[in-house]
């Protein structure tokens, strides 16, 4: 079996901390990227062939996955190769749907002539045992299977949803209806026997914006293919509040998602050699600080990322600092999330005041959050309310009265220090 993993998607409902990085890409729990996790999970399986599709800002997926080293991918056959667009003969062609992207590589995959093919999606967090998965797709003699977790009814149409019998055969599919009559949502993640996937591919190679749950599933039911549930579990990290949630969740004496279990380690690229420093006068309660890291002022329930300052009197509560960040003297964060390489003024106060619907894109903004982008500047001693979005270099002259009201924005263009 090889594996197809889908790691060219903007996750534009992480607004602005996707603006400049594909979703994959994300800090995710202070040490690591989203796209670890199912690359972690390739390897802990016995799946050694990897081929990762980029599009969508692919610059620092791409120094990190390198050549595949940390995930033991280096390998003379084998191993991880990057799959962006290519031009071909005549015409340049942008993936336009994950069943595109798939059937544009069908010259990759057949240099492996697989038996099976795993299709993955690069922006979910979660563990599985792909080898498991395949015994059960075996086992069934299933043309396809797709892992598939319950959701909660009221979120069931965001998803692919499935209708099984008794034997966990999938007897309907329907993509994002508008009505579930089922909470059994697809992950995402799928197993083809290759003849099968190869036959869907090249049938419905002219289709438009080809995608897997829109196209590919409902044509293999038309066929009368043998479609297989197979029950699985990831952690949805696809609004800027559930990504905020899981992050807090890890700093739990047990978390649901365990990041410290010896038989299923998670491998990232680490390139931080020196140790995290405390002051004496720091006060840490109940966080994950990453390595290089130096706190001297007051942090509390947060996600601290490699690479990051906090100063002296600056208090951070239940916020998520990515790497490389400073937090000025006597600055105070609270349920915020700093993307990489942001520079918070001494005395500014992230997080005041009440909550206040979004003025700049409701879909993204419902959450009581701060939200920076990467190399964004704030300045000394502004008020930012909650439920705001910044990004860019920002100055005194960007916040009226010193503050950024609740719900309020700033986004320039740039945002490169």
């Amino acid at each position: 079996m090889i594996a197809m993993l889908l790691a060219g998607g903007q996750g534009s409902r992480l607004g602005v901390l996707t603006q400049k990085v594909a979703k994959p890409a994300v800090s995710f729990g202070g040490k690591y990227r989203i796209i670890d996790f199912p690359l972690s999970n390739c390897i802990n399986s016995g799946v050694d062939t990897v081929g990762v599709l980029t599009q969508y800002q692919p610059l620092r997926l791409n120094a990190h996955i390198g050549i595949g080293i940390p995930w033991d991918l280096d390998r003379n056959v084998g191993g991880v190769t990057v799959l962006p667009p290519y031009e071909k003969n005549g015409n340049s062609d942008w993936y336009t749907g994950t069943a595109n992207a798939i059937f544009q590589n069908m010259a990759y995959m057949e240099t492996y002539n697989p038996e099976y093919v795993l299709i993955l999606s690069g922006d979910h967090i979660y563990k599985m045992d792909y080898e498991v998965m395949l015994e059960y797709h075996k086992a069934n003699n299933a043309d396809v299977t797709i892992a598939a977790m319950p959701v909660p009814i009221e979120e069931a149409s965001r998803f692919g949803i499935l209708i099984t019998d008794d034997n966990n055969k999938i007897t309907e599919f329907e993509e994002k209806p508008a009505n579930p009559r089922s909470n059994l949502a697809s992950m995402g993640i799928y197993i083809f026997s290759w003849k099968a996937l190869k036959e869907a591919l090249i049938k419905l190679s002219e289709e438009p914006g080809c995608d897997f749950g829109k196209h590919v599933i409902p044509y293999c039911f038309e066929q009368g293919k043998r479609i297989f549930a197979y029950n699985g579990y990831w952690k949805d990290v696809g609004t800027l509040g559930s990504y905020w949630e899981a992050n807090m969740e890890l700093i739990d004496i047990i978390p649901e998602f365990n990041l410290y279990e010896e038989y299923w380690k998670i491998y990232t690229k680490s390139d931080r050699i020196p140790p995290q420093y405390i002051s004496a006068d720091a006060k840490i309660t109940k966080c994950i600080i990453g390595e290089g890291s130096e706190i001297y002022g007051e942090v509390t329930n947060s996600v601290i990322g490699s690479g990051v300052t906090i100063e002296k009197g600056a208090v951070v509560k239940d916020s998520i600092i990515m790497q490389d960040s400073v937090i000025g003297e006597g600055a105070v964060v609270e349920k915020a999330i700093v993307a990489e390489d942001v520079k918070v003024g001494a005395g500014a106060h992230l997080g005041v005041g009440e909550y206040a619907p979004s003025k700049y894109d409701q879909k993204v903004y419902q959450f009581d959050l701060v939200t920076i982008g990467e190399h964004s500047v704030i300045p000394e001693n502004v008020k930012i309310g909650k439920n705001t979005a910044i990004s860019g270099v920002t100055t005194a002259e960007d916040y009226p009265d010193g503050a950024l009201e609740s719900g309020g924005y700033i986004v320039k263009a740039g945002g490169i220090v």
